[in-house]
């Protein structure tokens, strides 16, 4: 069985996949001070509550945080006597190298996302995730990442807000009724919520007009069916896009002899 793990800034995600589905997913804070051993206790205590009787023989990683690869990459062969998959890494191959200003560092995990979207939808998207940051990845005809952009995430704004604001309260994104807030919670819940209907929809336009081109809109991250509420702002919904893109990467480069 494969282990995928995506470590974001916020969260880090496990999936055991079986090579036809994923058995299950856990989720745990990231922390680079975390240890491979303590990695191990929480993942094999979830294992057991839930009652998954594994056979892990082979992982994949992708991190945005590089002081937790090592810790990752420690648990992998400690635990499991497999040597990990690194996205970003020379030895892990894709199947579409991107295309950037050279010298650039794509993020790894807007790398799988493009490879995720093209194998599931083909070329010509805009895969949009709400993580941390609010990304904008486009991925061209023929599967490569061409670039993208970075925006603030939601949450992020949110906290923003709040302590640079000492009288602004903390609140939740959700969908407000009206536009016009009559409240101070109202009208935070408007601006985030309506500002950032506003950025998708300006930023996919504008991406489509440089590209001369029609493109299909792929979301992901939590986030994504709260904004789909109030217009069709993406053509789908991938909930596991990330961790699927782990796996075609994976099977690619058992494909070519990596593995």
């Amino acid at each position: 069985m494969l282990l995928c793990i995506d470590c974001g800034n916020t969260n880090t995600v496990f999936s055991i996949w079986d090579g036809e589905r994923f058995l299950c997913t856990l989720r745990t804070s990231t922390h680079h001070a975390r240890t491979a051993d303590a990695y191990f206790t929480w993942f094999s205590t979830l294992i057991k509550h839930y009652g998954i009787e594994t056979d892990i023989t082979e992982v994949i990683i992708s991190s945005t945080v590089p002081r937790v690869v090592w810790n990752l990459r420690v648990f992998a062969d400690r635990f499991f006597n497999a040597r990990a998959l690194v996205v970003g890494k020379p030895e892990c191959a894709l199947p579409h190298p991107p295309r950037v200003d050279e010298g650039t560092q794509v993020g790894p995990d807007r790398l799988v996302n493009a490879v995720s979207a093209f194998d599931r939808h083909g070329g010509d998207i805009i895969v949009v995730d709400f993580g941390t940051a609010t990304t904008f990845d486009v991925v061209s005809k023929d599967g490569a990442y061409i670039g993208g952009v970075i925006a603030p995430g939601v949450n992020l704004s949110l906290e923003a807000l709040h302590m640079a604001a000492a009288a602004l309260p903390h609140v939740d994104i959700t969908k407000p009724q009206r536009v016009i807030g009559t409240n101070t919670v109202a009208c935070i819940q408007s601006g985030v919520f309506w500002g950032y209907v506003g950025l998708v929809k300006e930023i996919c336009a504008r991406i489509k007009a440089e590209r001369e081109r029609d493109m299909q809109v792929i979301a992901t991250g939590g986030l994504a069916p709260l904004f789909q509420q109030s217009e069709a702002l993406f053509d789908a919904f991938e909930e596991d896009l990330t961790m699927h893109g782990l796996t075609v990467i994976h099977q690619y480069n058992k494909d070519i002899g990596n593995l």
